[in-house]
């Protein structure tokens, strides 16, 4: 059974890791994908072939989504594409992790910028569209860090945090308007990021989980697959943790 047959959903930063294993997962299930990157040209072509081999439509777009216009002309671009959109997820983020004795301001303002006003900027410029078919599913990517912190991780925190914060607030402006709005908190994820990683360190975080394992970008992508789907229809306003226990 195919829980998105049909659906156009709009996923920022998509190019690789979790965004690229939503895409996946979504255009498996009969969705549409639009999707962004800011700059691996390649990588967005190649996802873009992989995902139109499924059978379904889908479409690259370099496009910043911490920049507010940028954001709108990129999803008035995907309406006049597509003709509709249904689902938006919010997965565009950055780190530049330091000590906050060593962290530069401009440090700061790029993570909060990427991680969380893009969530901003993409849900104003969809919102007008959800309103109009009275529907439609926000998923917005926080993380546990956004939940719980983590030391020389002050800016992405606040902007996974401040992810949270909004989500709630949409949920409730929204939620009369049948459009559910509601977060992922993924835990340590395997990905390329990750790959780079001393064994040692990555077995030790492995071994701190309750689950003994890192999630896969499958794991995080099922998670946005319920969320975006009908299956999950009294849903909104919640964050789920994907993090194989690690916040328990």
């Amino acid at each position: 059974m195919k829980l998105l047959e049909g659906k156009v959903a709009i996923i920022t930063g998509a190019s690789r890791g979790i965004g690229k294993g939503i895409a996946e997962v979504f255009a498996k299930h009969g969705a549409n994908v639009a999707f962004t990157y800011s700059s691996s040209v390649e990588s967005a072509l190649a996802l873009e072939n992989e995902l139109n081999a499924l059978g379904i439509k889908a479409k690259g777009y370099q496009s910043n989504a911490a920049d507010f216009n940028e954001a709108q002309t990129m999803v008035d671009a995907v309406i006049a594409e597509f003709g509709t959109v249904d689902i938006l997820i919010n997965n565009a983020g950055i780190t530049k992790d330091n000590l906050l004795m060593r962290m530069s301001e401009e440090d700061f303002d790029q993570v909060i910028d990427v991680n969380l006003k893009s969530v901003f900027n993409m849900t104003k410029a969809i919102q007008r569209t959800f309103l109009k078919k009275r529907a439609g599913s926000i998923i917005n990517m926080s993380s546990v860090v956004g939940v719980k912190g983590n030391a020389g991780q002050t800016n992405y925190a606040a902007s996974k945090a401040g992810v949270i914060g909004f989500t709630k607030s949409v949920a409730l402006e929204l939620g009369s308007r049948n459009i559910r709005c509601n977060a992922i908190a993924p835990g340590f994820i395997e990905t390329e990021m990750t790959a780079k990683l001393n064994d040692d360190v990555v077995q030790g975080w492995r071994d701190g989980i309750p689950l003994k394992r890192g999630g896969t970008t499958e794991d995080v992508a099922n998670a946005c697959l319920f969320l975006a789907s009908d299956l999950s229809a009294y849903i909104t306003g919640q964050v789920m943790n994907v993090d194989g226990g690690m916040l328990t």
